[in-house]
C-alpha cells in the first residue's frame, strides 16, 4: 500500500494553524510560503510541508520575529546547509532588538505613570496630560529617547 501524503484545502490549512487565509495568501505573495499547486479545478491544495512552514512561520511571528528574519531563517533551512550558530546568530540579534524595545517601553511607562499623576481626573477642562501631550519638545530633548519629550512630567 502507497503511503500517501495528506492534502489540504486553504480553509483546511487556515483552521489547522489559525491562520487567515488572506495571511496565507500574503505570505505567497512575498514569497516566504511556497505557492501550491493546484488541482484541474483551479484550487490550491497544500501538502504537509506547507503545513510544517506555516507553523514555523506562525511561531515565529509569535515570538516576534520579522518576515525578513523569518526568510533569512528559511533560507538556511532550504539550503540543507544551516548550522546553529547561523540561526543563533539571527535569533540574538532578535533578542537584542526585544531588549531594546523593552526598555523604551519602561521609559514610555514611567513617562505615563508620571504625567497621569498629574490628572486629579475630575471635570476641569484643564487637564495635566493633555498638556503634556501638547507641549513641543526642546531642542535639548529633540534628539533623546522618548523619555526627555515629557521633560517637565518628572
Amino acid at each position: 500500500m502507497r503511503n500517501r501524503e495528506k492534502n489540504f484545502t486553504i480553509g483546511v490549512l487556515s483552521d489547522l494553524t489559525h491562520c487567515k487565509i488572506e495571511t496565507i495568501r500574503y505570505y505567497e505573495k512575498i514569497g516566504v510560503f511556497p505557492i501550491p499547486p493546484r488541482t484541474e479545478g483551479g484550487h490550491r491544495i497544500y501538502s504537509e510541508n506547507h503545513l510544517k512552514r506555516l507553523v514555523f512561520i506562525r511561531r515565529s511571528r509569535d515570538l516576534g520575529f520579522s518576515l525578513e528574519e523569518i526568510r533569512a531563517l528559511l533560507r538556511l533551512v532550504d539550503r540543507g546547509d544551516n548550522t546553529c550558530g547561523q540561526v543563533q546568530e539571527i535569533t540574538l540579534h532578535h533578542l537584542d532588538n526585544i531588549r531594546r524595545k523593552i526598555g523604551d517601553l519602561k521609559k514610555l511607562e514611567k513617562i505615563l505613570a508620571k504625567i497621569s499623576s498629574q490628572c486629579e481626573g475630575g471635570v476641569v477642562p484643564e487637564c495635566p496630560i493633555l498638556d503634556a501631550l501638547f507641549e513641543k519638545k526642546s531642542q535639548r530633548d529633540a534628539g533623546s529617547s522618548a523619555e526627555g519629550e515629557f521633560a517637565h512630567a518628572r
